[in-house]
């Protein structure tokens, strides 16, 4: 199945698929590590809340979504391909900085 970019008009991180209907895009690694980053981001209070709009900054859930990350990269060492990895690598790197940066504002 064949999806277009989340900018196509659905709602809730849905995508349109071959039919035009909005569904949840597939289930990949690149998916899910791109979840966890958002996950990141938003406890990091880089993203409001979708109902909200307001921003909040919560270290402890930010430190958990990233050393889930980090577990993962630990855990698929050796068995991702070149992009999976890739992407591993630097979201993991990009919400450690965050991260530090997020607790040295404080």
């Amino acid at each position: 199945m064949s999806e277009q970019a989340a900018d196509c008009g659905c709602q809730d991180g849905k995508v349109k698929n071959e039919q035009g209907k909005c569904v949840m895009p597939a289930v990949s690694f690149i998916s899910f590590v791109l979840s966890l980053n958002t996950t990141a981001l938003f406890h990091l209070g880089d993203l409001p809340h979708p109902e909200t709009g307001q921003k909040k900054v919560d270290l402890e859930l930010a430190k958990h979504t990233i050393d889930t990350l980090a577990m993962l990269e630990d855990k698929t060492s050796g068995n991702l391909d070149e992009r999976e990895n890739e992407l591993l690598t630097k979201v993991v790197y990009e919400m450690k900085m965050r991260f530090i940066k997020a607790k040295g504002a404080a």
